[in-house]
């Protein structure tokens, strides 16, 4: 056997060594895709079935094509400068570069990042002197990127209403201005080599007859135009060698087709369906606790992953009583498997969306704990964070410069670069602070300063307000809200900003009142103060440097492509993971399950999945049902850490609250006492059966006795108040 193909299993071989025709391998999480991808190029070559300029090979990322182009020149010596192997940007700017006339474009152009494509249409907006209020810049820049990824130019989007033709009127002047200026977006570099390539016969032809072998990384995430792209270039007779995992397709929201993957095997009539099932990075409960998941799913192509590595650890469950509990939790474990020499950069902890991670950040910098978050900032690094505590610290101190410059213009109110020019120059000649140089700016560039001066007033005068409202209050007056709410991906940022509340609860539930309700340090509350300080402490404290030994935080969608000997999925309740939204949009569910499936093929050798009883939402208390996930998991792979309602009698976690069974007539759901003797009675948070309206859990309660009643959620049956002397109601 080829030295090449030498230690490959025989799906891997098979795969590899496939005649060059169309086939699709479905390649399970680890197992050793990237491998056969790079071993299938090089046995084409070494065979003399394919010249290296004859190859073209698309990946998602800069990073694993050049992990490619160095496997490649590790297994054959040749040189791979030449060859086409990039990610479809990559690939289209090359194509682009080298027929810059024929697609109308100068040799130089240059491509617009996300930064610089916004700024090019906030320039549009004020040049059409068109209101970015009703326009905001943001969302004029999604509209625009996703007509581009569906292949539509602006004289082919259907408008049904004329705030729809106006955006399309936008689309068409914002691609002239482009054009104008040499400049190309992200979308447009595939749009305008897609476009090249339809309408330039003998330019298609002699890339056609050019590229014989097409390979394609991560199918499952290709979009529309990028496989329209694709048929393009194999429309000559080359063999397209598609690698991808339909069950890992998690990127609908960036506009990832998993429905490409079948309409490549129907429209390619693909006779080579190869699965790569066996897994050489977790153990074998971990494996089959994913598949029990992603079996649920109805539209997929079907693998199942194995093993040689043994069963390994059961997967360890725990029920907390409220997020807060759940962190602490976290925290300890992470403590005890530290003491027994798991290093913590090898310690994943996994969230379904960012907002989750400052209750978690919270604990280990509390514990001491060095972390690190992956693909994205720290909690109280957040944009929208840093704004609104800007707004705060304005209230607690308006002459902060600082504060003041981050949101004089922010959410946008008319000020611009030449006002704050004159009132740098009056605050320095005067001495004073930029806020209390307003006054001497005239114009109508003073007159929106002094509205942003009496907006800050405004703020001030609701200073009395408890600490969480306070922070809502400002969220909503500043126009934070308001402003991300046009935002096509603003709901982590609202999430985020929710969250921001929570965090002013919690302060206040740790730290006790910092002096009385109404107490203040000069013109501030000390609460407020004390709030600022500790946000500014956390912020600046604990990340961990390069190279050190820190936990890993990261949402599912950024843990994507990585592994980890041991891993936290935290959060797992209905509304949360499986998030909300996905009951109400087509297919969400089945991409919320593939999400799960990535999350827990994470892991290597032990798997802890938790939810909370309870937990924080907009600043109150919501009692959530345990996520569908955990349920679709075999019993028998699980380790409940605390015991589970309904399998040995009732879960009693250890801070439930006390006072809270039914009968007694008041309800203390915030207590943190010892259990209550519950008898045979029910507790607010506890999860329920009913014959017609299924799984529930307890939120609310009221009366005693007969006449006893109480409120459950049952998820997608609704709220529902029933009569205990009645309903049909048995614990879970």
């Amino acid at each position: 056997m080829s030295d090449l193909l030498r230690g490959l299993n025989p799906e891997q071989l098979a795969a590899v060594t496939l005649p060059p025709r169309h086939a699709l391998i479905l390649a399970g999480a680890g197992s050793g895709k990237t491998r056969v991808l790079t071993t299938r190029i090089a046995w084409l070559i070494s065979t003399g079935q394919a010249a290296p300029p004859s190859v073209l090979a698309v990946t998602f990322t800069n990073k694993a094509a050049k992990e490619m182009l160095t496997r490649l020149s590790s297994m054959l010596p040749i040189n791979t400068r030449g060859m086409w192997i990039g990610t479809f940007h990559g690939l289209c700017n090359r194509l682009l570069r080298a027929h810059h006339r024929d697609a109308a474009l100068p040799q130089l152009f240059q491509i617009l990042d996300s930064a610089d494509q916004l700024s090019a249409v906030k320039r549009l907006l004020k040049s059409e002197n068109v209101d970015d209020e009703k326009f905001p810049p943001r969302e004029l820049c999604h509209f625009i990127n996703g007509q581009k990824e569906a292949g539509r130019r602006a004289n082919a989007v259907e408008a049904w209403d004329g705030y729809t033709e106006k955006r399309v009127d936008l689309y068409a002047k914002y691609d002239a201005q482009c054009q104008k200026e040499g400049v190309v977006d992200f979308a447009e570099l595939l749009l305008r080599s897609f476009e090249l390539l339809s309408r330039n016969e003998p330019l298609r032809r002699h890339y056609q007859e050019r590229f014989r072998h097409i390979l394609v990384d991560e199918f499952q995430d290709t979009n529309v135009l990028q496989y329209r792209w694709l048929k393009l270039l194999t429309g000559g007779g080359a063999a397209m060698f598609a690698v991808g995992d339909d069950d890992q397709s998690i990127y609908a929201f960036r506009g990832a087709d998993v429905g490409n993957m079948r309409d490549f095997e129907r429209e390619f009539s693909v006779r080579n369906v190869i699965r790569l099932e066996q897994n050489y990075r977790s153990h074998g409960n971990i494996l089959d606790a994913a598949n029990a998941i992603i079996k649920h799913n109805a539209k997929r192509l079907g693998k199942n992953l194995w093993t040689e590595a043994g069963s390994g650890e059961p997967i360890r469950v725990f029920e907390a009583w409220s997020d807060l509990d759940e962190a602490r939790w976290i925290v300890e474990e992470v403590k005890a498997l530290s003491r027994d020499g798991h290093a913590r950069a090898e310690i994943a902890l996994l969230y379904r969306s960012n907002a989750q991670s400052r209750v978690l950040e919270h604990a280990l910098f509390a514990a001491g704990l060095p972390y690190r978050v992956y693909g994205g900032l720290r909690f109280f690094e957040r944009q929208e964070i840093k704004h609104a505590l800007a707004y705060l610290r304005l209230i607690a101190n308006a002459d902060d410069d600082t504060a003041f410059a981050r949101v004089v213009n922010f959410p946008t109110r008319g000020i611009g670069a030449r006002s704050l020019e004159l009132l740098q120059d009056a605050a320095r000649a005067a001495g004073v602070s930029l806020f209390a140089a307003i006054p001497q700016v005239a114009g109508k560039g003073g007159a929106s300063l002094a509205k942003f001066a009496e907006l800050i007033e405004k703020m001030r005068e609701a200073a009395q307000l408890p600490l969480p409202e306070l922070i809502e209050h400002v969220v909503e007056l500043s126009g934070l809200r308001a402003h991300y709410q046009t935002e096509k991906e603003g709901q982590d940022r609202l999430a985020n900003l929710d969250e921001l509340v929570n965090a002013g609860v919690n302060f206040i539930a740790e730290e006790g009142a910092v002096g009385d309700e109404g107490e203040q340090t000069g013109e501030l509350r000390a609460d407020l103060a004390s709030f600022l300080a500790h946000a500014a402490l956390e912020a600046g404290e604990h990340q961990a440097g390069e190279g050190d030994d820190a936990l890993q935080l990261m949402t599912v969608h950024s843990a994507k492509g990585l592994e980890f000997n041991v891993v936290f999925i935290s959060g797992l309740e209905e509304g949360l993971f499986p998030h909300e939204n996905a009951t109400r949009e087509a297919d969400g569910l089945e991409e919320e399950r593939r999400l799960m499936y990535v999350a827990v093929t994470r892991a290597r050798q032990r798997l802890y999945l938790s939810h909370a009883q309870t937990r924080m939402l907009h600043g109150q208390t919501r009692y959530n049902l345990p996520s569908r996930f955990l349920d679709e998991i075999p019993a028998g792979l699980l380790k409940w850490l605390t015991p589970k309602a309904g399998k040995t009698g009732f879960a009693v976690s250890p801070a439930r609250p006390a006072g809270s069974t039914l009968g007694v007539p008041t309800f203390s759901p915030t207590s943190r006492t010892a259990p209550a003797d519950r008898g045979g009675g029910f507790h607010i948070g506890q999860n329920v059966e009913h014959t017609k309206f299924g799984a529930g859990v307890i939120v609310n309660a009221e009366g005693s006795g007969s006449d006893a009643r109480v409120q459950v959620n049952f998820g997608a049956a609704g709220m529902k108040w029933l009569a205990l002397s009645v309903a049909k109601l048995t614990p879970a």
